[in-house]
Order: C-alpha cells, then structure tokens, then sequence
C-alpha cells in the first residue's frame, strides 16, 4: 500500500512540482494526498492545480493562537492518513508540540550542507562566505531550526565562474533529484534511525 504524504510549501513550488511529478510517473510510489500552503499568493496552488493535488490552504491569520492555527492542519492530516509530512519551502516554523505529533515522519530539505549555513538564505550564506564545496541536505524535522538526523547529503563544488544566480539554479536542480530519492527511500522502510544518525539500509 502506498504511503500517504503531505508537502507543505508556501512560495514556487519548485520541489512540489518535482515530488508530484515523480510520483505522477511511477517513479516515486508515494500518494502526495495533500498540499498545505498558508501563502493565498503562492504560485505553488497553481501548480497543484494543474497536477490535480488536493489543497489545504491555511492563513495564520484566520486563527488567535498557532496552536489553533496547528491543530487545523494535523486534523487535515489526519483525515488524509498521512504517513510523512514532507518541508519544500515552508516559511513558517513547526512548534515542538506539532514536531512531536509526527515525530520521525517529517522531513526537510536545506539548500547547504548542515550543520553549516543554516538558516532562511543557505545557499547566500555559503556563496558569500566563499567556501569552495557546498550542496544540498535531507533530513528529519525535530525541534531545532534545521536539525535532526541527516538521510541525504550531496555536495556542489562552487565554481570561480560561479555568480548567486547560476549556483541558485545548481542547488535547485539537485534538489529536485535529491528529494525524491530520500523519499522513496523513506517509502521503502529503507532508513533507520536509531538517536541522532539516520542510515540507509539495502538497496
């Protein structure tokens, strides 16, 4: 049976629009159940439009407290039977009580190598420091800004030729292959977590 999942996105969609494709084609033997966005201008709902995801859009400012603004989206979740909830440009963090709600089952991608370049603008931050190497993470959510036990890591080597932009659309075309992988892998049983470390197991 295949395992239902949620993305969560609130900006292009790039990732969305990989992971729903991947799917679409056989490659990634996922049910993408549901697209959660809280941007009503977001030019991700196009997209999951087009594709024929389900969407729950979902304004912070709908609700007093996060909690209620929270507790309406696991409800959601719940209803879809979603097994993994699965960060593509999310911008808004998860509270502890949400992370422990689907504890092991949600997963982010960051446009650096972690634990370096954490933070909203990785792929700036590495850029402008000048590191020589830098690449793109997968790993499971917990309750610290881009942590959590690492499940794939790939690296980019910056070229002298580089400038923000061409190094942006880099990082963005590996993540494209690199997210789907990590999922599938996920959908697999393939990765075990035991503490901190993740690991893949078998083929």
């Amino acid at each position: 049976m295949k395992k239902n999942i949620a993305v969560f996105a609130s900006g292009k969609g790039s990732n969305f629009e990989a992971i729903a494709k991947s799917a679409r084609s056989g490659t990634l033997k996922v049910n993408l159940a549901l697209l959660v966005c809280d941007n009503p201008g977001a030019p991700v709902l196009a997209k999951a439009r087009k594709l024929g995801v389900k969407i729950l859009l979902v304004k912070r400012g709908d609700f007093a407290q996060k909690k209620d603004f929270e507790e309406a989206i696991i409800r959601e979740l719940k209803n879809n039977k979603v097994g993994l909830v699965v960060m593509a440009g999310f911008m808004r963090m998860l509270s502890a009580q949400f992370v422990r709600s689907y504890k092991g089952s949600i997963i982010n991608i960051h446009p650096a190598l972690l634990p370096s370049f954490k933070g909203a603008h990785g792929i700036k931050d590495a850029f402008d420091y000048g590191v020589k190497v830098t690449g793109v993470t997968v790993h499971f959510v917990d309750e610290e800004m881009d942590h959590g036990p690492i499940i794939l890591q790939k690296e980019i080597r910056i070229k002298e030729s580089d400038t923000l932009k061409s190094l942006e659309a880099r990082i963005h075309k590996l993540e494209h292959i690199l997210y789907p992988q990590a999922i599938k892998m996920i959908a697999q049983a393939r990765v075990k977590v035991s503490g901190r470390k993740a690991r893949i197991t078998g083929r």
